[in-house]
């Protein structure tokens, strides 16, 4: 049964009420639900909110217009808390186009003060609070209505401790004087969640790393035909045309359409209906001039030295991040440490023709001494205790 008072907001004058009544509250928490299998884009269900001493849910499906909530969210003068809120960012950017405002994410906060990165809500709330959160409705389908009392429990229990939480962490970061790395942490992720929603993202599409131009060009038009039927019909991409078929359409670069039917999987009952479109885009892509190509992802020369290098040095960082109480997978991965190498040993850039990440604000504080003086042969390394929390220390060199 449902162990909280809660709001159920099922209409849209109830919903603008609601949103007026906690417009003046200093913090929102809220969390969604939604359903992301069937559709283009994932489908929203249900939002649980926190504000003004007040606990809600909306029900995203029977109100035909919730643009009032997210431009709340997106209005200044409070501080917005989620939790891994990458979806809950993608839904306001495309309902208003706008960020939800002074975001404050506690799966980033808790990385950067050491705790666990990426961290599970059920994580935090356990390590930080000593509760233990039920996982009976994690594949619930929150299309469905009437939504059943455990269903609610579940979905509130997602919302009721995010302030609690954000409190215990703003008070680490505070003492670790790191709340300025926060901010520019959240304003950099939410810049890269938005560059990823709305730019052409046809080079994800996996296996082209290696591709000449005139295949490139073939993905790009059949990557971009792709998402314009899937946005027609309201369904996944890739259950339209999966990513190895486009290489492999890309790879023979024919507009036949027997050719194309005689590929593997390109006989599936439906595919038919795509023929005709899918020659077509790869016949307009095989016919643009040289120059129309798109060119393939610059790639920093292959050294074996470097590689070594990569994976010492990210065993180093992770020490170094530990031992300054900041989650090293929230610093970088393997490939950052490659490419900070690369970048201090020969001041290459990367594709981009920006410094690598590790080079660049609070994460160059982090590691940037300690690796410059490794490699410079200034410090050494050495095991402590190899059954140790921190098995490894830093010592400086004799000259």
């Amino acid at each position: 049964m449902v162990s909280v008072q809660y709001e159920h907001i099922t209409t849209q004058r109830d919903l603008e009420r609601f949103c007026e009544a906690i417009s003046e509250a200093s913090t929102i928490a809220f969390d969604t639900e939604f359903v992301s299998e069937d559709s283009y884009r994932p489908h929203f269900c249900l939002a649980q909110v926190a504000a003004a001493g007040r606990l809600a849910i909306i029900d995203a499906i029977t109100i035909k217009d919730v643009t009032p909530f997210w431009e709340l969210l997106a209005a200044p003068g409070h501080e917005t808390i989620v939790h891994a809120g990458r979806q809950e960012l993608c839904f306001c950017l495309h309902a208003v186009g706008k960020r939800l405002d002074h975001l404050f994410d506690t799966q980033i906060a808790a990385g950067m003060i050491g705790m666990e990165y990426p961290a599970a809500y059920s994580t935090l709330v356990s390590k930080l609070l000593g509760k233990t959160l039920g996982k009976g409705e994690t594949r619930t389908d929150w299309r469905r209505r009437p939504l059943s009392d455990r269903q609610v429990d579940y979905a509130l229990r997602d919302v009721v401790y995010l302030a609690q939480i954000r409190d215990m962490l703003v008070e680490r970061l505070e003492a670790l004087e790191r709340s300025q790395w926060l901010e520019t942490e959240i304003d950099r992720w939410q810049s890269a969640v938005e560059a990823a929603e709305f730019s052409e993202r046809w080079r994800n599409v996996s296996g082209t790393s290696r591709l000449p131009p005139r295949a490139l060009a073939i993905v790009r038009a059949l990557w971009r035909w792709r998402e314009a039927e899937a946005k027609r019909q309201n369904r996944p991409p890739k259950r339209l045309l999966r990513d190895d078929l486009i290489v492999e359409l890309s790879k023979r670069g024919s507009s036949d359409v027997k050719q194309i039917q005689s590929i593997r999987g390109m006989h599936r009952r439906g595919k038919e209906h795509y023929l005709g479109p899918i020659a077509e885009c790869i016949a307009e892509a095989v016919a643009l001039p040289d120059g129309q190509h798109p060119r393939p992802p610059r790639r920093a020369k292959s050294r074996p030295q470097l590689n070594l290098l990569g994976q010492f040095l990210t065993t180093a960082l992770g020490s170094v991040c530990r031992a300054r109480q900041i989650a090293p997978s929230l610093v970088g991965t393997v490939q950052d440490m490659r490419d900070f190498v690369a970048y201090r040993l020969n001041q290459e850039k990367n594709s981009d023709g920006d410094p690598p990440a590790l080079a660049c604000g609070w994460r160059s504080e982090v590691v940037g001494r300690t690796i410059d003086e490794l490699l410079a042969g200034k410090l050494a390394v050495r095991v402590t205790d190899a059954l140790g929390e921190q098995p490894l220390t830093f010592e400086p060199t004799k000259d």
